[in-house]
């Protein structure tokens, strides 16, 4: 068995979701140079948001994690169709976002569902620099959002 980033889905038991279509006036990922930059993904599967609402008031910081791993599948899947995943050289860099009700401190621990899928697909190439933000709203009450600058062949 291969240990490539599509092996190590399935061993996960994931498998990569259709693209997300975009919500507005842009493309779920874009290349430059030896860099793919991928706009921001939302929970969503099937076409449909997991969840809505804050985190810490609806959305348990737990689901939330759950939520941002859906963030990063849907982020590979965009950077899947562009270049391959096989082409992937280094996870540099990962944006969370996190709708949060007012005193929720955890956004880390939210982001970690993400940079832990990195980390499980690509071993040590997953490793990044992050940031866990935490913000009032966003698109479509979505209570998680992620994106992600890697490194390409």
């Amino acid at each position: 068995m291969s240990n490539g980033p599509h092996a190590k889905l399935a061993e996960l038991g994931l498998t990569l979701p259709e693209v997300t279509s975009p919500l507005a006036s842009y493309v779920p990922a874009v290349q430059s140079g030896q860099h793919v930059y991928v706009s921001g993904q939302l929970p969503i599967a099937e076409g449909k948001l997991l969840a809505t609402g804050k985190v810490g008031n609806g959305v348990s910081a737990d689901q939330a994690k759950d939520l941002a791993q859906r963030c990063a599948l849907n982020a590979l899947a965009a950077i899947d169709s562009l270049v391959g995943l096989e082409n992937v050289v280094k996870i540099v860099k990962l944006t969370g976002f996190v709708a949060s009700a007012p005193g929720f401190t955890g956004q880390p621990g939210v982001v970690n569902g993400a940079s832990e899928l990195f980390g499980a697909v690509f071993g040590e190439a997953g490793r990044h620099a992050r940031s866990a933000v935490g913000v009032a709203e966003l698109p479509l009450d979505a209570p998680v959002e992620v994106e992600v600058i890697v490194e390409v062949s």
